[in-house]
């Protein structure tokens, strides 16, 4: 592949290179746009040993799945920036994006990326296990840790499903209801007909020994045994240098979280912008992420071709000037002249 000059004004900045935004970028990379992707470098699954649930690829670690995308953009024209936005401005047909180390990138439309931050309960000892042995998803860890003793941290209106999925994987599962309140007699009958364990109370500390999780203490003292633990986290999208363009989260149907609200095929209520992945799916797995990222860099793709025919529609119905007329009657008056005959 040739070398050829970065463009001024990209046809589309895509912000994250997460699953979403490299699918994305790749798309319309092989749409023969102009496209660079914005990369913090902080991957959510950057704890996680392994992606799973994902055809083809199941337990391929997390870091060279992107490092073979960043390279799969790149092979079609694509560029992978390593920055982070800092601030964001829309103008009458493209939008500025400055970032962190000053540098300043134009484009007609944008694709946010940015995927969401996990928000933990704070009991000492948790957020170190994330990803590990402190796990929230039974389709992304739930094979892994089947048949251990799994121990689900009660957050919110979900939890009790949650447990009922991870009893799915464990017949040895005991739900904690720390500060979410009591139980419905219809959640206590089916954790009940399930098997699964309920202990009231406050939980204070995880506790390990030898780098393993051995159980959660609670706050009259007992150490109730547990190798691993599901909590639901509360989730918020990653947008906030993007404010200004009047991107803002709002709550999730569900209660998980905030998020950007977005038509299916990822448009948001912002022309010229769409959203995909985490941060406006709170539940996405990888690949319904990296399926989301190519549908929207296909409607953007649609989006540009639409713009780029009415321009050139415009151009072609303009009157000539009195001078490119003139130009073209000497040019067509006389067939042997234009021969060089």
């Amino acid at each position: 592949m040739t070398n050829t000059p970065h463009p001024t004004t990209y046809d589309a900045l895509v912000i994250g290179g997460g699953a979403a935004g490299l699918s994305g970028a790749l798309t319309l990379a092989r749409s023969r746009r102009s496209v660079a992707v914005i990369d913090a470098g902080t991957p959510r699954n950057a704890p996680a040993q392994g992606v799973h649930a994902l055809l083809g690829h199941d337990g391929i670690p997390p870091a060279e799945l992107l490092s073979r995308g960043r390279d799969e953009v790149r092979r079609h024209g694509g560029r992978v920036i390593t920055g982070h936005v800092r601030t964001a401005t829309r103008h009458e047909d493209h939008f500025t994006l400055t970032l962190a180390d000053t540098t300043t990138l134009r484009a007609r439309r944008l694709l946010v990326a940015t995927g969401l931050s996990d928000i933990l309960p704070d009991i000492p000892g948790l957020a170190r296990r994330w990803g590990r042995d402190v796990v929230h998803c039974p389709y992304c860890h739930g094979w892994e840790v089947r048949d251990q003793p799994i121990g689900v941290l009660a957050t919110g209106p979900l939890s009790v499903h949650q447990t009922l999925l991870f009893r799915q994987l464990s017949a040895d599962t005991t739900l904690f209801t720390h500060t979410h309140g009591p139980l419905t007699d219809e959640q206590a009958e089916q954790l009940a007909a399930r098997g699964v364990d309920v202990v009231h109370g406050t939980v204070t500390a995880l506790e390990t020994d030898q780098d393993r999780i051995t159980g959660l203490r609670m706050d009259d003292g007992r150490l109730i045994p547990r190798r691993v633990i599901a909590v639901a986290t509360r989730m918020r999208a990653n947008t906030d240098p993007l404010t200004p363009l009047g991107l803002r989260p709002v709550p999730h149907p569900s209660g998980m979280g905030e998020h950007l609200p977005a038509d299916p095929t990822g448009r948001t209520d912002v022309p010229g912008v769409w959203v995909a992945g985490n941060a406006t799916d709170l539940s996405a797995q990888v690949g319904s992420a990296a399926a989301a990222g190519a549908l929207a860099g296909a409607h953007i793709n649609a989006d540009l071709v639409q713009e780029d025919t009415r321009r050139a529609l415009a151009a072609h119905r303009a009157p000539l000037s009195p001078a490119a007329e003139a130009g073209l009657h000497e040019r067509t008056a006389d067939p042997g002249r234009r021969h060089g005959l």
